[in-house]
């Protein structure tokens, strides 16, 4: 895979040296369970999988380079690089201006954007009708665009299924730039639907069987459906694609229950003309860094911490995960731990940030599960663990615990 120029200040001293020791162990990523770091008052379970994707890393490299070639320029980005305050802040104090926020409301007029500026398009894309309106600025729309090649695989599979008279079903957050970006491309070739969960998927299934009245669909789904949508036409033949950052066990079961409706509704023997038996677009990064988690909640310990931007779906989802057993901790930077009493955490069910006291166990000997998401640097998680560190006497040096 290809090695990307990042930011010396993103890698790490520590997790480095795990994946590198992971890596050659295991070099065909067959083995999910996590390296265990024994320091002696605390033990670190590591997931197997986490940190900057190949996309994520792609777009780091482009953004950089494109600020050290164009001195003077102005450079904007349409909305975030990424879900990570630490990478979105470096840009913006190297002069990046952002566009638009994750939700697509505008933070810089287009009034302001000429032909001479400089625009770079974020991991998560962006819709066919921006890409319009920039080349009608006179941008360069290709030259300086991060997108994904992940995201534009199921961008490619979205148009594919359109072109054969299938409704594309798009599992995602449809204010998420990614999911945003996947619908505009979508609906170029056909029509789409976006569905949040499996009970959104649900009710669509009701939708089409006639067990709910068809006009509720316009309802129910106002914002998440393709102009012109016909209820009784276009909901005949279906395919389901993701936003890459969702749970992969969910898209599974969204694809599962609307072959089944179909099943149901049209017979076995006709399924294959209404119901596209898609692969799942899921990203490896995102199905390594799941896998990965489920391999974290084979273990006993005493709670977890989930290193990541608040506003990142990859990394809510491995929080979710481990939220089904352990004490979980879902933090931005080392800086939330204010103490080895307290820590400010962020809930991102009801979208708020918490203090907790006592997060630690009075015990003298811990263990803690640590991961992050893939848009999160390495050295972020590296400050997390040296400060838990700093709360111990007779902690072992890392050069005892980590052997090359």
């Amino acid at each position: 895979m290809k090695k990307f120029e990042i930011p010396i200040h993103y890698k790490s001293s520590i997790i480095s040296k795990l994946k590198e020791q992971r890596k050659n162990e295991d070099p065909r990523k067959k083995d999910f369970s996590p390296s265990v770091l024994d320091f002696g008052p605390v033990v670190f379970y590591i997931a197997r999988h986490f940190g900057f994707c190949y996309g994520v890393e792609n777009a780091i490299e482009i953004a950089y380079k494109t600020i050290e070639k164009n001195e003077g320029k102005r450079i904007f980005l349409l909305s975030e690089m990424i879900h990570n305050p630490a990478v979105n802040a470096d840009l913006q104090n190297m002069g990046v201006k952002f566009m638009m926020d994750t939700e697509g409301n505008q933070l810089t007029s287009w009034d302001e954007i000429s032909q001479d500026d400089i625009i770079i398009i974020p991991a998560f894309g962006t819709t066919i009708e921006i890409e319009n309106r920039l080349k009608k600025i006179g941008i360069d729309t290709k030259k300086y665009d991060t997108t994904c090649p992940f995201v534009e695989k199921v961008w490619n599979r979205a148009s594919t299924l359109g072109e054969k008279d299938y409704t594309v079903i798009i599992h995602g957050k449809h204010k998420h730039e990614e999911t945003r970006a996947t619908f505009s491309h979508s609906i170029q070739s056909g029509k789409s639907v976006i569905v949040r969960d499996i009970l959104e998927t649900e009710t669509l299934g009701k939708i089409i069987t006639g067990e709910l009245p068809k006009d509720k669909f316009y309802k129910i789904f106002e914002g998440k459906y393709s102009s012109g949508f016909d209820v009784e036409k276009d909901l005949v033949k279906v395919g389901v694609v993701n936003q890459t950052t969702m749970l992969a066990s969910e898209t599974q079961a969204i694809a599962d229950h609307l072959k089944l409706v179909m099943i149901n509704k049209f017979g076995e023997d006709k399924i294959k003309d209404h119901f596209a038996d898609t692969r799942d677009t899921l990203c490896y990064a995102t199905n390594d860094n799941q896998q990965a988690t489920y391999g974290l909640l084979e273990q006993e310990a005493d709670l977890a911490i989930v290193v990541g931007g608040y506003n990142s779906s990859n990394t809510s989802h491995i929080v979710e995960l481990l939220e089904e057993k352990f004490a979980t901790f879902f933090i931005s930077s080392a800086d939330k731990i204010v103490s080895n009493r307290m820590i400010s955490h962020f809930d991102f069910h009801n979208k708020v940030e918490l203090l907790t006291s006592n997060f630690l166990p009075d015990k003298e000997r811990i263990k803690i599960v640590l991961t992050s998401g893939a848009s999160c640097p390495d050295a972020v998680v590296d400050d997390v663990l040296n400060k838990i560190l700093s709360f111990y006497e007779n902690v072992k040096n890392i050069d005892e615990v980590i052997a090359i």
